[in-house]
């Protein structure tokens, strides 16, 4: 599986975006998928994930309530939705597929993982 994520972009504290990761292959259908990210000077964190059907998420704290992981199997396709954004959710965003499809919060049970899309909000 290769991803590739996009839809970053810099926007204001309070503000919407949209992340759009783009998947190859005719596996995607039953990969988990995740979402996570990494600020500067900081590790990569958990963000989001969501099973191969889309009908199981789990959330960081962090982002509960104003991100919401989606995923369109038709389209090959996983979103992440993110409102009322903070100046600390600034960081580059990667998408992450894992084999068993259901959902994980850890980094090392995802195998395939997109080159980042850097989300930058300002206050």
């Amino acid at each position: 599986v290769q991803l590739q994520a996009s839809g970053g972009g810099l926007v204001q504290a309070g503000g919407s975006l949209r992340l759009s990761c783009a998947a190859s292959g005719r596996t995607f259908s039953t990969y988990g998928m995740g979402w996570f990210r990494q600020a500067p000077g900081k590790e990569r964190e958990f963000v989001a994930s969501i099973n191969w059907s889309g009908s199981s998420t789990y959330y960081a704290d962090s982002v509960k309530g104003r991100f919401t992981i989606s995923r369109d199997n038709a389209k090959n396709t996983l979103y992440l939705q993110m409102n009322s954004l903070k100046p600390e959710d600034t960081a580059v965003y990667y998408c992450a597929a894992a084999p068993v499809g259901r959902v994980w919060y850890r980094a090392s049970e995802y195998e395939y993982w997109g080159q980042g899309t850097l989300v930058t909000v300002s206050s």
